[in-house]
């Protein structure tokens, strides 16, 4: 399979983008679980069709995409909200960025690295793959000067914090289900959902700032633009307050650009036994 993502990461993105619109539509229509997922969480969010419908071809660009992002060319990148990781990076202590699974969460870290990450490098928190060849395609892929990886585990919570401790930068989906233990009930959408209570505890233990952040896909294979922007508020002290606020802020994100949320995503599903 490397070879073949080799292979299609020197075609052009339009063109991965229009194949991974055709791949979204046939997941879609093929697989009624995945179908009647997607439209619930839309549902349970509230969105119009106008809204959800272009986001079934979107969920296929997120993976099209990821040939050219991993292994080709450097894509065309634009910025809006720059000045806040300007003003963070000023205070000198730490940054955690929270991304949604919205747009393209690959392209947010890659971009922060390239023009950032020589003041202050990243490191991202990623679930390993199972496939062993697709674990070390990621993990090299992934890996770039001022941009390293953590795995969710013990080491790689460890590995954050001391990052953040020497006055770097994490990033981390918060709306990805921890394992049992590892999170709290909290509302997305207006129904409970288990929510990491990691992305606060890092912020709370080190005095990182705290900013919001997502990639935007631009139409026509022109590139992405990255959107960044402070919390308004502190994070409490308590954990399910804390999960309810950070909710609230992937909340706003997604409602600026519901035609790229990754709703077939199994935001309300019961947290795993074991790891982490």
């Amino acid at each position: 399979m490397t070879p073949l993502f080799k292979m299609l990461s020197f075609l052009p993105l339009w063109l991965l983008h229009g194949l991974g619109w055709l791949l979204g539509w046939i997941a879609f229509l093929a697989s009624p679980v995945y179908r009647q997922r997607f439209r619930a969480n839309v549902l349970q969010a509230g969105f119009s069709l106008a809204d959800w419908l272009p986001a079934v071809g979107a969920a296929g660009r997120l993976v099209s995409e990821l040939p050219r992002l991993w292994l080709g060319r450097p894509v065309r990148i634009q910025w809006d909200g720059a000045p806040h990781v300007e003003e963070a990076l000023a205070q000198k202590r730490g940054i955690v960025f929270l991304t949604p699974h919205l747009g393209s969460f690959e392209i947010t870290a890659q971009a922060y690295a390239q023009r950032f990450g020589v003041r202050q490098p990243m490191t991202v928190l990623f679930r390993p793959a199972r496939q062993p060849w697709l674990r070390d395609l990621i993990a090299s892929a992934r890996s770039r000067p001022n941009l390293k990886t953590a795995p969710t585990t013990m080491a790689g919570v460890k590995q954050l914090l001391r990052a953040l401790r020497h006055g770097e930068s994490v990033g981390l989906l918060p709306d990805q289900v921890p394992p049992h233990g590892l999170g709290v009930w909290s509302p997305f959408f207006g129904r409970p959902a288990y929510t990491m209570t990691l992305s606060a505890r890092l912020a709370q233990q080190t005095g990182a700032v705290v900013l919001v952040a997502w990639g935007e896909r631009l139409s026509w294979g022109r590139g992405f633009k990255v959107h960044v922007m402070p919390m308004t508020d502190a994070l409490p002290a308590d954990a399910v307050q804390a999960a309810t606020r950070i909710n609230q802020a992937m909340e706003q994100l997604i409602a600026h650009c519901p035609q790229q949320y990754l709703w077939p995503y199994a935001r309300y599903k019961q947290p795993r036994q074991e790891g982490l």
